[in-house]
């Protein structure tokens, strides 16, 4: 019999799920870090549907990936650099990579949006009644995104870029044509690409080759009506350098959504800064997010019964 470990903050609604889609395998759930190493050791799973408990750090990686560990772990969500480096002959990775690829789209389009039609300023005019009729729009049709990573996350913003008019440009480790996109790039040109940009936008994994991506070389290259839209992984961005950035007016703005240390520090100096908007990594996170993602695992787990090969399979060495 299969052994199947969900490990979530909240695990009632997934167990009721894939009780009803597969009632042959034995579940066993984990809702705490603490108790993850010790229930490995006593249940022993196959596979282990594992998501990242929001707001809290200390993931268990070592007892999850270690000699009581599953064959197989489907991560709840996209980013893995959670679970550090694996050994593929003794385990496979997949993600629920595109799951939330729309919504994180919106939330992009919500965040240059609230930019370009000066929303702030609109709610100033209103709380102070007052009525400007001078007031102008910013189009975005005509002006040009550069995209940082062009995965599922990337290719749902590219496609919603060209409805908007914009040019679309962007970057990947293997460079190849793709729909929604007028040019795609190397990894390696992105410096010589941010000064075409009127929008950045992150979205690609954290990696030893990716951290600090962004930094102060790359506000230094950027346009200073440029908005900066980070929905990638903390880390990529160096958050001291767009401090500094923010402050010499070296770009326009930015939406943050991921950050280096989560939560957010109170005393972080990224909450003070004017046209940053700060949300708590919740671009991808709707009501309906979490079912889909299991979804997902019990599409693969049909696919793991069958003998045949697993979708989103992660490669530790490209992180994704």
């Amino acid at each position: 019999m299969t052994r199947i470990l969900i490990h979530n903050s909240q695990t009632d609604e997934l167990v009721a799920r894939l009780s009803e889609v597969a009632p042959e395998v034995e579940i066993a759930t984990c809702n705490s870090y603490d108790s993850l190493s010790a229930l490995l050791a006593d249940f022993r799973p196959d596979i282990a549907y594992s998501i990242c408990f929001k707001g809290r750090a200390g993931f268990p990686s070592e007892a999850l990936l270690g000699p009581d560990g599953p064959k197989w772990i489907s991560v709840g969500g996209s980013g893995i650099d959670h679970l550090a480096t694996w050994d593929v002959d003794k385990v496979t990775v997949t993600n629920s990579a595109g799951v939330a690829a729309p919504m994180m789209a919106e939330y992009v389009f919500g965040a240059i949006l609230h930019f370009t039609l000066d929303v702030p300023g609109l709610a100033v005019d209103q709380a102070e009644r007052e009525w400007r009729s001078a007031r102008l729009m910013t189009p975005m049709k005509g002006k040009t995104m550069l995209i940082v990573g062009l995965g599922h996350t990337g290719q749902a913003v590219a496609a919603r870029a060209k409805a908007f008019g914009l040019h679309v440009i962007g970057t990947r480790a293997r460079p190849q044509p793709m729909d929604n996109v007028d040019e795609v790039h190397a990894s390696s040109d992105l410096h010589d690409l941010l000064h075409r940009a009127d929008f950045v936008v992150l979205s690609l994994p954290l990696l030893p080759t990716t951290h600090h991506l962004i930094n102060a070389r790359s506000f230094a290259a950027m346009k200073p009506s440029a908005i900066l839209v980070d929905v990638s992984r903390g880390g990529v961005l160096d958050d001291a350098a767009l401090i500094n950035a923010m402050r010499a007016g070296a770009i326009a703005g930015a939406a943050l959504d991921v950050f280096e240390t989560e939560p957010l520090p109170f005393d972080s100096l990224l909450w003070g800064l004017n046209n940053v908007i700060i949300s708590p990594h919740c671009s991808a996170v709707y009501a309906e997010w979490a079912m889909q993602s299991f979804e997902l695992f019990l599409e693969n787990l049909a696919r793991w019964q069958a003998g045949s090969p697993l979708k989103n399979i992660v490669s530790p060495a490209r992180g994704y």
